[in-house]
């Protein structure tokens, strides 16, 4: 099993580092017949790109999309595809200085006791210009789940640092996400968060928030018992982004506090006729199997390791150092540019999901 590829039967291994040549990604399941196109593709990667705004970080890369297998006259071919971004504005000298210390709370440590050295030009593979390569696949996974059931997946953020945002997920859509920097569809909130990004700023400080992602329209029957539910697959994914300290579903933590008379969702028949419920605290899923409610996950960023302000550390030779105003270009606040990786991964899971289902489920009907 490699730890660098995601899914069963659509499955994404991602490549490249942050100061290395190229990032992309490399999807063996992904039907035939799917239209795409390196436009739609680069559209996506704008969002999650660096530079778009006063409140992220000012490295420009231009993010060209190359599809070198996997596609013919426009269209998938079943065969695996490949998707590559090339790094044009690595500034690799400036991190020089830092390749015998280690920078709190970023993968330096961790990542030279494992294999023995690092990549300590901007991160390497621990760095979020990884995530290039998710974003792609995303965009294919979205396309697959929107021709073949109608599902919609939006990603906000709700929460930066103490500024809070209380959005009726049912009433998301993506151009009140889209017309502010901080991508909170609230504009009165956006506007409060912007001002404590760019105050942290000013400080030399970095602050977390909070990605709320809202998935309209499941299919109803997604999910594997025990190890390979839903529920706990969306959490992995996740999980998996860089900077992420916490996820939850539905009532999430809130749901510890609640009765169960108060936390049940109560079945019901809508005015189709169709089964649903009354409420939705399990957040679209129940027994880690999609039960047709839309989806509703919370993910948890924390505030950028990198910041100007003196710091505490150790070398490579366990001597006590101190680091002061550490070079490099990053984001105040990454929340901002997580929410279209996180319609990425959801997006990955319930594809592979999707599929799964089909191949069990559907054989004989």
């Amino acid at each position: 099993m490699s730890a660098n590829t995601i899914g069963q039967n659509f499955r994404v291994t991602t490549f490249g580092e942050s100061h290395g040549g190229a990032v992309g990604c490399v999807i063996d399941g992904c039907p035939a017949g799917i239209e795409i196109s390196t436009d739609e593709i680069e559209k996506e990667l704008k969002r999650r790109a660096t530079g778009q705004s006063k409140i992220t970080s000012q490295r420009k890369e231009t993010d060209k999309v190359e599809i070198l297998s996997g596609v013919f006259e426009g269209k998938t071919i079943g065969t695996p595809l490949t998707l590559l971004v090339k790094n044009k504005d690595a500034k690799s000298s400036d991190y020089e200085y830092l390749k015998d210390k280690y920078r709190p709370s970023h993968a330096d440590f961790t990542y030279d006791k494992k294999f023995g050295f690092r990549a300590w030009a901007g991160g390497g593979r621990a760095s979020a210009r990884e995530t290039t390569a998710r974003v792609m696949a995303g965009v294919i996974a979205k396309k697959i789940l929107k021709d073949l059931c109608e599902v919609e997946i939006l990603a906000y953020v709700v929460q930066v640092g103490t500024q809070k945002a209380q959005i009726d997920s049912s009433k998301v859509n993506f151009e009140d996400i889209e017309k502010n920097i901080v991508r909170c569809p609230d504009e009165g909130s956006a506007k409060k968060m912007i001002s404590l990004i760019e105050e942290t700023k000013k400080q030399g400080d970095s602050v977390g928030g909070v990605v709320e992602c809202v998935v309209k329209n499941p299919p109803i029957g997604l999910g594997e018992p025990v190890f390979d539910k839903l529920s706990a697959d969306l959490a992995h994914a996740c999980m998996s982004i860089s900077a992420t300290k916490g996820f939850e579903i539905g009532s999430g933590f809130a749901g510890a506090q609640m009765k169960g008379s108060e936390h049940n969702d109560p079945f019901c028949l809508n005015s189709e006729g169709k089964v649903c419920t009354r409420t939705n605290n399990s957040g679209g899923i129940q027994g880690g199997i999609s039960n047709g409610e839309s989806i509703v996950l919370r993910t948890a960023f924390k505030p950028t390791s990198t910041i100007l302000k003196t710091q505490n550390t150790l070398n490579n030779k366990n001597q006590e150092i101190i680091i002061e105003n550490i070079k490099g270009r990053h984001d105040p606040c990454v929340v901002p540019r997580a929410v279209v990786i996180v319609e990425a991964m959801v997006s990955l899971v319930l594809v592979d999901h999707y599929m799964r289902n089909t191949a069990q489920n559907k054989l004989f009907v």
